[in-house]
């Protein structure tokens, strides 16, 4: 295990709650990007699969806490797309 990677794994982790707060609370999309969200998250699941064939150790839960919150991220991206997009048909039906 190394200290390095428990540390980025931290630092990275430590800005997917305040994306996920504004997510809930604004409900808008705005500053955000789905693909780079995707991408993200397809990095933690390259990262699981590494700790499970190769590395074997406690920062996989890093990884499966971060790859959680980002996936919850995405899923508040998408309800707020949604929920835009009723929005702005009704102001266009008015």
């Amino acid at each position: 295990m190394s200290i390095f990677e428990i540390i980025m794994m931290i630092c990275f982790g430590m800005a997917w709650p305040f994306s996920i707060y504004k997510s809930l609370k604004t409900r808008q999309t705005g500053g955000k990007s789905l693909s780079f969200m995707v991408i993200v998250l397809v990095g933690y699941a390259a990262g699981v699969v590494h700790k499970l064939l190769y590395s074997q150790d406690r920062v996989i839960y890093l990884y499966l806490l971060n790859a959680l919150m980002v996936l919850a991220d995405i899923l508040l991206y998408l309800r707020n797309e949604r929920w835009q997009r009723k929005i702005a048909s009704l102001k266009s039906k008015v």
